[in-house]
C-alpha cells in the first residue's frame, strides 16, 4: 500500500505542477509520487480555488513565451549555420 498524502500535500502537488512550467513527470518525480497519482490529483482539485484563475493565467503565458523562445533560438541557430555557409561560397 501506498504513502497517505495529506490534502495540504496534494493541493499543493496540483499548484506546482500546474503553475511552475515543469512537464507533469518531472514534478511528480520530484515529489515521489506516480503519475498517475498526480494526474488524479489534478483532476480531482482541477475545478477548486487550489489555483487562482490569475496564478493559471501567467502560467498559461509563461508556457506560450517559453514555446515562442524556443523556437526564435532555433530559427536564430538555423541562421547562423546558414550565414556560414553562404559566406563560405564566395570566391
Amino acid at each position: 500500500m501506498g504513502l497517505k498524502r495529506t490534502n495540504e500535500f496534494r493541493q499543493d502537488a496540483v499548484r506546482i505542477a500546474l503553475t511552475s512550467g515543469l512537464t507533469r513527470k518531472q514534478v511528480a518525480d520530484d515529489l515521489g509520487v506516480g503519475m498517475s497519482t498526480l494526474n488524479k490529483w489534478i483532476t480531482a482539485h482541477r475545478d477548486t480555488d487550489v489555483v487562482s484563475k490569475e496564478d493559471l493565467g501567467l502560467a498559461q503565458e509563461n508556457d506560450r513565451l517559453r514555446r515562442e523562445n524556443r523556437i526564435l533560438k532555433e530559427e536564430r541557430e538555423i541562421l547562423k549555420k546558414a550565414t556560414v555557409f553562404f559566406a563560405s561560397q564566395n570566391p
